[in-house]
């Protein structure tokens, strides 16, 4: 069993960009600049945010972070997002998820321009990724992709079984794991909370995603013997074994189906680091556009 080291991958990436950035900098070209919101004081955002902002000073890239209250109506976090589009300087735009419950999330969305939407959410983008244009893949599959890629994790003609069919991460990476070349070409099959039989479909998995939210979902049992799983899922769970109270946990029964995978991302450490990762490859792609 090899364990896909997302904290290993991900600095090996933040590496690479900073490379980038300096030989930027060298033709005097601009520092890439990534420009986050965050409404209210979720305690999980402000921690999500905080990697975001830790990683662009480790990839050498300038960044900006807009604090708004709970109380931020909908226009004006519009008017917020529309002067970070009108700022030239400003490359990526990323507003934090989830949002209070008065402000319209799609609206919002839509509102950041597709070429600074390196979130990959804008329905521009979504549509490009749909058809097989180029645009802005969500972090969250990119990074899995590139995990896959950086593993040479074969996935040609592979079953891949993909539960949970949001539009941040199930259906774009089903999309990506069916689509012509590598990684892709694999046959997908996508499960959601309606899926009946479950059990019998992730046992015929050569490559099973998990993305549901509900923590050690996922069984031995559930698992074919030397599948690749890949656990997007991280809840906070209560414990007595740590300072905090709590402790992250995955989709998946780590402990259990280590032992039967061949290949497993952990939790945490896994898929994580690689989605902020590829947030910071989307925002030098943006900036790279303006040259």
């Amino acid at each position: 069993m090899t364990i896909l080291d997302g904290n290993h991958i991900s600095a090996l990436i933040k590496a690479e960009l900073k490379a980038e950035v300096e030989k930027r900098l060298s033709f005097g070209k601009k520092r890439p600049h990534l420009a986050a919101v965050l409404v209210g004081n979720d305690g999980a955002s402000e921690t999500y945010v905080g990697h975001k902002v830790k990683s662009c000073e480790q990839a050498g890239f300038s960044s900006t972070l807009i604090r708004l209250s709970t109380e931020t109506t909908e226009f004006q976090l519009i008017e917020e997002v529309k002067k970070l589009n009108n700022n030239p300087d400003i490359d990526g735009i990323i507003v934090q998820l989830p949002l209070p419950k008065h402000i319209s999330e799609d609206i919002i969305i839509e509102t950041i321009l597709p070429e600074k939407d390196v979130d990959g959410f804008h329905p521009i983008n979504a549509g490009r990724l749909l058809i097989g244009q180029d645009g802005f893949v969500p972090a969250t599959p990119a990074g899995i992709i590139e995990l896959i890629e950086r593993y040479n994790i074969e996935t040609s003609g592979k079953h891949c079984v993909v539960i949970g069919r949001s539009n941040i991460v199930g259906k774009p990476i089903s999309v990506l794991m069916s689509r012509k070349g590598y990684p892709g070409d694999a046959t997908v099959t996508l499960c959601h909370s309606r899926s009946t039989n479950l059990s019998s479909i992730t046992q015929q998995a050569d490559i099973l995603i998990v993305a549901l939210g509900i923590p050690n979902f996922v069984t031995i049992e559930m698992v074919k013997q030397d599948a690749v799983v890949i656990d997007v899922g991280i809840t906070r769970t209560a414990t007595t074994t740590t300072k905090s109270g709590y402790k992250l946990t995955g989709d998946v029964n780590y402990a259990e189906v280590s032992k039967k995978c061949s290949f497993i991302t952990p939790v945490p450490g896994g898929v994580g680091p690689m989605t902020i990762a590829m947030l910071m490859k989307n925002t030098l792609k943006a900036c790279n556009t303006k040259d």
